[in-house]
């Protein structure tokens, strides 16, 4: 029988429906590869961005399918131009933004001087839709991001946003959780709910994530519940 991690990892490759023609996953190995990026503008409150990546950085070496993985190394201060270069030189299944929101569901960039550049919902899922055959998952742990998740989820299976603020220790478990689950072969809607059960143990923001699968908002509790 197929494990979960087998299932999962057989959905991450698929055909450029435009082209006809399988895109790989990564020159030379199949390892699934995660892209961590990161953004915190100077004229914006300052986040704990790089205990997150700490965090995650931890959780996959210590997991048990670590040699499942491949955690690139992190993508920091970003600007909107090197989005699309780090997706082109990583080719991950995995894009993980870490950083600010705004109520319109922008997402903050850095510009040249290292002030905010917000990238709109239609023009980030833009760019995704131009990766849909390699990207199989964007989690954008951010205030607000449930907007742009919500933008990219036309063209990537699954997507995580947050639908309202988010401080650092919810992101910050929420991350904890999420990967913790996935290294230990959980699928993306078991990480999802491991993530903000992680959140519920010590603070009550658990209900603001939001896992988005094929374009539609997913209430794993209540499936569940229904099961």
């Amino acid at each position: 029988m197929r494990t979960r991690w087998e299932d999962f990892n057989s959905g991450i490759i698929r055909k450029d429906t435009e082209n006809r023609r399988p895109f790989p996953i990564k020159e030379k190995t199949d390892k699934v590869s995660i892209l961590f990026l990161a953004a915190d503008p100077t004229d914006a409150s300052r986040l704990r961005l790089g205990e997150e990546f700490r965090e995650i950085q931890e959780k996959m070496k210590l997991a048990r399918l670590r040699d499942q993985f491949t955690l690139e190394l992190p993508q920091l201060a970003v600007r909107p131009s090197d989005i699309s270069q780090a997706l082109l030189d990583t080719h991950p299944q995995i894009v993980h933004f870490s950083g600010h929101g705004t109520p319109t569901g922008a997402l903050c960039f850095e510009n040249r001087v290292g002030g905010t550049h917000p990238i709109t919902p239609d023009a980030l899922a833009a760019l995704f839709k131009q990766f849909s055959g390699q990207v199989n998952c964007v989690i954008l742990n951010a205030c607000y991001s449930e907007i742009q998740a919500k933008a990219i989820a036309k063209h990537i299976k699954y997507v995580i946003g947050m639908n309202q603020e988010i401080g650092d220790k919810a992101a910050i478990d929420f991350a904890i959780g999420f990967y913790q689950a996935l290294g230990g072969g959980l699928s993306i809607e078991g990480a999802y709910e491991l993530g903000r059960v992680q959140i519920q143990m010590n603070i009550p923001e658990h209900l603001t994530p939001t896992l988005i699968k094929e374009g539609s908002v997913v209430n794993v509790a209540a499936q569940q519940n229904e099961d």
